[in-house]
């Protein structure tokens, strides 16, 4: 059954109030037990920050980045960054890089995902959106959650102007540093929101594949267009 729809409004303005798109949240995991099972080990793995259990769980030729060699070895020079793999302005917050790489490895992995044929599993859903054409992909934006409360200032204080569930935003001005960020939604309505409920459609994803001797590994952990 098709988890994605996509509407299209008779209507003028910016690029997104031309189109709007909503992804339903259902992980489709739960079809396949030998997935759950594999997906919560990994995950116990990477909450006990298991460097051996986590490589010995991913593919050998992992893919990492856009234009790295991918592998184990770059895997491993992520998961204990060390002092040899950064330069002299990173040196300074290594944990703090370290750890949150980690925390995004498991924040993608908790994701709800979908299958690719029975072979392979992809993660997070809103990974499988076609974004329309008029957005940029680097502005576009999904709700995370259900009821996800839009104020009218960049405060938990700020007036509740409505809510949204699951639907693409676009966001122009990102700050990392931000709490609330400023939204605009297909309907032309524009506000502020959690940055905890959002994700880039360029941000992280991940991909389990399934082996010939049918056990699951990671062979994706990738961020960017």
């Amino acid at each position: 059954m098709k988890q994605i729809i996509l509407v299209t409004a008779l209507c003028l303005g910016s690029s997104l109030e031309a189109q709007s798109l909503r992804v339903s949240p259902v992980d489709q995991a739960g079809q396949d037990p030998s997935l759950v099972s594999f997906r919560e080990q990994l995950l116990s793995d990477i909450a006990a920050r298991d460097v051996k259990a986590v490589l010995n769980a991913s593919c050998e030729g992992i893919y990492l980045s856009h234009g790295g060699n991918g592998g184990h070895d770059e895997f491993m020079s992520y998961l204990a960054l060390t002092d040899e793999n950064v330069t002299d302005e990173y040196r300074r917050d290594l944990e703090e890089r370290r750890e949150s790489y980690w925390g995004q490895l498991e924040k993608t992995l908790r994701q709800p995902g979908r299958f690719n044929g029975s072979t392979e599993f992809w993660m997070p859903v809103y990974w499988q959106a076609d974004l329309p054409d008029t957005v940029d992909a680097y502005e576009a934006y999904f709700v995370t959650g259900d009821r996800v409360n839009l104020r009218q200032a960049p405060s938990g204080d700020g007036k509740i102007i409505g809510s949204l569930s699951h639907e693409l935003v676009t966001v122009s001005e990102y700050d990392e540093e931000a709490t609330y960020l400023k939204i605009q939604v297909a309907d032309g309505r524009s506000g502020y929101m959690h940055q905890d409920y959002l994700w880039s459609a360029v941000g992280y994803r991940a991909a389990f594949t399934k082996s010939d001797n049918q056990e699951w590994q990671l062979c994706m952990f990738v961020a960017g267009d």
